[in-house]
C-alpha cells in the first residue's frame, strides 16, 4: 500500500464485516455488545467523514431477527447515517440493474425525500440470507427504508453474472462487485463450471479499481466446501472477504492472481475458538486511482477475550494420573491459570474505559493419558460475577491416540488445533450425510438421495420451511414413479427395487439436476406455507366479520369490526389521493437509471426518469455507454 495525501480524488471507504446484532441479545451480561459496538463502528464513519460504508455480510446474527434488534438497528442507521452532510461521489452504471431486485431501484441518497449523509452498501451472508415464499431478508427491510443498499443478490443456480456499481469521485473510479452469501458448494461447482461471470466496464477498463466483496468460507473445510482464491479474477485489485471470523484486516497479497485480501473478521466473539481472540479491528481503506491505503482502527467496546491450553501429560512432575488426588491438584492449577488471565485483562481494561468490565474466558484442558476432569459446574460457581461466561471457562477434551505415517514422534499441534466441540462448524446437511453413510443397510435410503434430504433438513432447521422435507419427499416419489412407468417395469419387487437403485445413482451423479429438484421442492413448500397463510387470513377475516355482526348496543364499541375496518381503509385512500397532487416529486432530478415503478399497495406512481448521458449499463460482459 503506497501513502498518499487525502483530497477531492480520494475515496474513504470504512469496511465492517460479521456483525452479528443480535447474538445473545437475552444474555443478562452480554447482550448488548453487539448494538454498542455498532455504534462504535458507525461513529467512527462520521468522525472520518468517510464516503460510505461498506459491509461484508451477517450484519444480523438470525435470519429472522427480533423486534429489539431491529428497532436498535434502525435507531442507530437513522442517527449516524442521516444528516446534510452532501455526498462527494456519484454513481455511473444503470442502477436499475444493481438494484434489480428491489421496488426502489436506486442508491438511498439520491432518493430526495431521504436526507443521507453516509450511504451504507451491504451484502447478505449467511445468517441473515433472504428466505421464504418472497425471498426477502432483514437487510431488504433496511433497503426498503432508505437506510442501506442491499447489493450483491442472486437467484439463479445456473448462471451468476456480477455486474458492478460504478462509483466516481473527482478522477478516481471504484467498480465495486459483490456477492451475497451462496452455499459453498454450489458455488465452488459453478465456479468450475465457468458460470460466474464478472462483467468489466468497456470504458477505460484498466482505469478503474476494483473492489470485490464476498461472503464465503475462505480456509477449507473439505473438497468443495470453501472457495479458493484462485477461483477469483486476477484483474480484481482489492478482495473484501466475510464470512471468516479471525481479523486478517492488512492487505496480503496473493501470489498466484496478485490481488490483495483483506479480512476484517467480527466484531464481536460468537465462539469461544482461537481465531476470535486475536484483537478485532474495522478498516478505514482510501482508494484514489489504482493506490490504496488500509488503516487498521481497532474496536475499543468490544468485550475482550483470552484463551489458553493444557495439555496435562505435558507436566508429569505436577500430575501423576495414580495419584487419588491429582484432580484437586489439576483444579488448582487450572484455577491458577485463570487468575492469570484474568488479571491480563483488567490491566488491559485499565487502558480503556470503554470495554465491558468482564472479560470472555477461555481454558481448554487436553487431559489425553489416564486423567478424569473434575465438575466444571463447580469450578464456574468461583467465577459468576467475575467473568461473561462462567458456564464456557472451562472445555475438557481428549484427542485420539493415533501415530504418524512414518512413526516419528506426534504433532500435538495439529491433533488439537481443532477440538470437535469448537472452531468447526457442524452443518445439518453433513450430519444427515454421515449418518445414512454410517447406518445399518435396513435404514439406509433407497428412493431419496443423502445430499437432498440434508438439504431439506437444513431449510427446516434454519429457515423454518416446515413442508420442506414433506414436499421433497413427495417430488422425487413423483419423478420416480414417472421414471418406473416410462420404463414400463414388471411388477416385480426386485425388478422395481433394483430400476429404483439405478435411478437413484443416475441422480446422484448429475448433481445440477439434484439442485433443480431441490429448488423445486424448496419453491413447492414456501408456496404451500403461503397458500396456509392466505388460508388463516381469510378465515380470520370471516371470525371478524361474524363477530361484528353479532355484535349489538348502542355504544360505539358495538360496531361491526368490518365497518370499522373499512373506514381505515378509506382514510388510506384519502391520503393516497392527496400524495397524487405532487407528481413532481415522482420525479427526480438525479440519475437513477432507466426506470419506472409502481405499486399496486401505494397511489404514488414514480415516472421513468432519464438516465444522465454518462451512466453506463452493463451487457453482454461490456457495459457500454448509453445514447
Amino acid at each position: 500500500p503506497v501513502l498518499f495525501r487525502d483530497d477531492e480524488d480520494t475515496f474513504k471507504i470504512l469496511i465492517a464485516t460479521d456483525i452479528h446484532l443480535g447474538y445473545l441479545e437475552k444474555d443478562p451480561v452480554r447482550g448488548n455488545d453487539t448494538f454498542v459496538t455498532l455504534n462504535e463502528i458507525l461513529d467512527h464513519a462520521q468522525n472520518n467523514e468517510v464516503d460510505f460504508i461498506l459491509l461484508g455480510g451477517d450484519l444480523f446474527h438470525e435470519n429472522k431477527p427480533s423486534r429489539k434488534t431491529v428497532h436498535s438497528c434502525l435507531e442507530s442507521l437513522r442517527k449516524y447515517c442521516m444528516g446534510d452532510r452532501p455526498v462527494q461521489f456519484e454513481i455511473l452504471s444503470d442502477q436499475a440493474v444493481n438494484f434489480h431486485y428491489s421496488k426502489f431501484p436506486w442508491v438511498n441518497y439520491q432518493d430526495e425525500n431521504l436526507n443521507i449523509s453516509i450511504p451504507i452498501f451491504s451484502i447478505h451472508g449467511n445468517h441473515d440470507d433472504p428466505t421464504g415464499a418472497d425471498a426477502l431478508c432483514a437487510l431488504d427491510i433496511l433497503s426498503c427504508a432508505g437506510l442501506l443498499n442491499h447489493f450483491g443478490r442472486s437467484t439463479s443456480v445456473e448462471k451468476i453474472d456480477i455486474s458492478p456499481i460504478l462509483l466516481r469521485k473527482g478522477r478516481t473510479k471504484i467498480a465495486l462487485y459483490g456477492l451475497g452469501a451462496i452455499p459453498d458448494e454450489r458455488l465452488y461447482r459453478m465456479f468450475v463450471n465457468k458460470q460466474v461471470t464478472m462483467l468489466r466496464p468497456k470504458e477505460d477498463e484498466d482505469s478503474w479499481f476494483n473492489l470485490f466483496v464476498i461472503h464465503q468460507n475462505r480456509s477449507k473445510h473439505g473438497a468443495t466446501n470453501y472457495i479458493p482464491e484462485q477461483f477469483l479474477d486476477d484483474f480484481i485489485n482489492l478482495v473484501v472477504w466475510g464470512h471468516e471470523h479471525e481479523c486478517k484486516i492488512a492487505p496480503s497479497q496473493n501470489e498466484q492472481q496478485r490481488f490483495y485480501v483483506s479480512q476484517p473478521g467480527s466484531s464481536v466473539v460468537t465462539s469461544l475458538s482461537p481465531g476470535e481472540a486475536v484483537k478485532k479491528h474495522i478498516g478505514l481503506l482510501h482508494v484514489k486511482g489504482k493506490k490504496m491505503k488500509m488503516q487498521k482502527i481497532a474496536l475499543e467496546t468490544v468485550r475482550t477475550f483470552h484463551m489458553e491450553d493444557i495439555v496435562l501429560a505435558d507436566h508429569p512432575d505436577l500430575f501423576n494420573p495414580d495419584n487419588p488426588k491429582v484432580t484437586q491438584a489439576i483444579q488448582a492449577f487450572c484455577m491458577e491459570k485463570v487468575e492469570l488471565m484474568l488479571d491480563k485483562a483488567e490491566r488491559e481494561r485499565l487502558g480503556n474505559p470503554r470495554q465491558p468490565e468482564k472479560p470472555l474466558i477461555r481454558l481448554r484442558v487436553d487431559y489425553t493419558g489416564g486423567f478424569e476432569p473434575f465438575s466444571v459446574h463447580r469450578f464456574s460457581q468461583k467465577y459468576v460475577d467475575r467473568v461473561a461466561n462462567p458456564k464456557d471457562i472451562i472445555h475438557f477434551f481428549r484427542h485420539r491416540e493415533q501415530k504418524e505415517k512414518d512413526d516419528s514422534d506426534l504433532n500435538f499441534g495439529k491433533l488439537v488445533s481443532r477440538p470437535a466441540s469448537e472452531g468447526m462448524t457442524l452443518r445439518v446437511e453433513d450430519l444427515v450425510k454421515q449418518y445414512f453413510q454410517t447406518a445399518e443397510k435396513k435404514v439406509q435410503l433407497s428412493l431419496l438421495t443423502e445430499r437432498g434430504m440434508g438439504e431439506a433438513v437444513q431449510e427446516f432447521v434454519d429457515k423454518e420451511e416446515k413442508d420442506a422435507i414433506e414436499e421433497l419427499v413427495k417430488f422425487q416419489l413423483e419423478k420416480t414413479q414417472r421414471f418406473l412407468k416410462e420404463r414400463r417395469t414388471d411388477a416385480e419387487e426386485e425388478k422395481i427395487d433394483e430400476e429404483v437403485r439405478k435411478f437413484r445413482e443416475s441422480r446422484k451423479k448429475n448433481t445440477e439436476e439434484e439442485d433443480e429438484e431441490v429448488r423445486e421442492a424448496m419453491t413447492r413448500a414456501r408456496a404451500h406455507r403461503s397458500e396456509d397463510t392466505v388460508l388463516v387470513a381469510a378465515s380470520s377475516d370471516e371470525e371478524l366479520m361474524d363477530t361484528g355482526m353479532k355484535g349489538t348496543g348502542d355504544s360505539d364499541d358495538g360496531l361491526p369490526a368490518t365497518l370499522s375496518r373499512g373506514s381505515g381503509r378509506a382514510r388510506g385512500r384519502a391520503r393516497g389521493a392527496r400524495g397524487q397532487n405532487s407528481t413532481a416529486r415522482g420525479s427526480s432530478r438525479r440519475g437513477r437509471g432507466s426506470t419506472s415503478q409502481e405499486t399496486a399497495t401505494s397511489s404514488r406512481t414514480y415516472k421513468p426518469v432519464s438516465v444522465p448521458a454518462k451512466n453506463m449499463s452493463v451487457m453482454d460482459g461490456r457495459p457500454s455507454v448509453c445514447p
